[in-house]
């Protein structure tokens, strides 16, 4: 059986809504997680080297910081459109999931 997003167009059916994101949106968050990635490679190389647990965690600080700015830029993407247009369809339903997740981003 697929997953729900293993497709673009499979992920349209889950919420009529839903837009797509322009290839600048998508590149800019991408190359965000590439940094992310990178970074925490760096912090691996670190432990490895037994490098000093303040540096470490510094670091780790400085993840957990990228990860939330790429989330607050994905949901102010997201409430600047997908939810404007769920909001003139009356979808609640979407409404209802977007705060679902904020719920669980800002755990």
């Amino acid at each position: 059986m697929a997953k729900k997003h293993d497709h673009p167009q499979d992920a349209a059916h889950v919420h009529p809504h839903r837009h797509i994101h322009s290839d600048e949106e998508k590149k800019a968050l991408i190359n965000r997680l590439a940094r992310i990635t990178g970074h925490i490679e760096s912090i691996r190389r670190m432990i490895e080297e037994d490098r000093d647990c303040s540096e470490v965690l510094v670091q780790l600080a400085a993840v957990r910081s990228a990860v939330n700015s790429a989330g607050k830029a994905l949901l102010q993407n997201h409430i600047e459109q997908c939810l404007v247009d769920a909001v003139r369809h009356d979808d609640m339903e979407s409404i209802h999931e977007l705060n679902k997740s904020i719920e669980q981003f800002i755990k």
